[in-house]
């Protein structure tokens, strides 16, 4: 599936409409211009801390103290799965190809996560965020985000749903595991993936050098927890990046008919800390700019945000902004609601 580009999200919809003189605004700032400079010192940063890692993992060798350098590659293979989101987005170049190529090395060949699946998934959760029955992201198995779902669980669901809020950071340590199997089934069923034997061959370069790299250098024990600890960091730390966005904001229905604008900002929350914050979560603390602007390449998304949050309090659009603390403690009131519904009488 194609990346959308804004203009196919929202401003051939809404022509001459409110979201049509933000996004005029916008590009007029050059804020939509790419910043390819900025995307190569951050690559070129990123790919050469990974490679110290890798010679401090190697000089290491068979030791316990393997478990900090997994944290650390981590850490890495995070950032890294950051940029292929970029790329997904068309963020740093205008060029599809070359946004294709940098998406695929970042996430088939060093995080080991199928770069057409990933984009196929986010661009319907971009189209409709928040929407129960339209976003993927509301479908998350075994969480329930609304009455319906929590409702409909039975035995075991049931009772993860009641105690899901408490699970749910115990739960993200296995996010890593998910995506790549969700990766390896994408490419050996779906037919329809775009360069389904590119991808499937950079994953088995991936997997092959991942673990390769581990049993070579590691005795089979230390191997294992190297590999448990990495990817249970590399899940906690993705899901903790992403769990902020829309977790415990407003859930639409389809029947819910909002213009593009509304529909984006409302389901969104951005979390404020400054350079080092945007750094961690590779600039998806910009939530609400991100929503509205795809394509705006991440340094330009704090330069957006106060343009953009004039712009919604002149038009009486809430503009929902919170620390990193609160975005979790807000994402896990709504989980545990979820979960205190589900106990009720009528629910069961």
């Amino acid at each position: 599936m194609a990346t959308l580009s804004d203009t196919e999200l929202g401003t051939r919809s809404d022509r001459g409409s409110e979201y049509a003189d933000l996004s005029r605004l916008v590009r007029n700032t050059g804020l939509l211009d790419r910043r390819p400079r900025r995307y190569a010192a951050r690559v070129t940063v990123v790919l050469a801390c990974l490679v110290l890692m890798g010679v401090l993992f190697v000089r290491l060798g068979s030791s316990w103290w393997q478990t900090a350098t997994a944290a650390g590659v981590a850490v890495l293979l995070a950032q890294l799965a950051f940029l292929g989101h970029d790329a997904g987005h068309r963020q740093i170049f205008r060029s599809r190809r070359a946004n294709d190529v940098v998406g695929l090395v970042c996430a088939n060949l060093v995080t080991g996560i199928s770069y057409g699946w990933w984009v196929d998934k986010h661009n319907r959760h971009h189209a409709n965020p928040n929407t129960e029955g339209r976003d993927p992201d509301l479908a998350v198995t075994p969480l329930s985000f609304t009455p319906g779902q929590a409702a409909a669980q039975r035995g075991l669901g049931a009772l993860f749903v009641r105690h899901q809020a408490a699970l749910f950071f115990p739960l993200l340590l296995a996010e890593g595991l998910h995506l790549h199997a969700a990766s390896v089934r994408a490419v050996v069923t779906r037919g329809g993936l775009r360069r389904r034997r590119t991808e499937a061959g950079l994953l088995v370069l991936h997997f092959a050098g991942y673990l390769g790299a581990v049993f070579l250098v590691l005795s089979v024990p230390q191997a294992i927890v190297f590999i448990l600890v990495n990817q249970a960091l590399f899940g906690l730390y993705l899901g903790s990046s992403f769990a902020p966005n829309h977790k415990g904001m407003p859930i639409l229905t389809e029947a819910d008919n909002l213009d593009y604008l509304r529909r984006q900002v409302l389901t969104s929350r951005n979390v404020r800390g400054g350079p080092f914050l945007d750094a961690l979560l590779g600039g998806l603390n910009y939530q609400i700019e991100h929503h509205l602007f795809p394509s705006m390449p991440r340094p330009n998304l704090p330069h957006a945000r106060p343009l953009i949050r004039q712009f919604c309090a002149e038009h009486d659009i809430a503009y929902h902004e919170t620390t990193l603390i609160q975005s979790w403690a807000q994402g896990l009131a709504h989980l545990r609601a979820m979960g205190t519904a589900s106990t009720r009488p009528g629910n069961r």
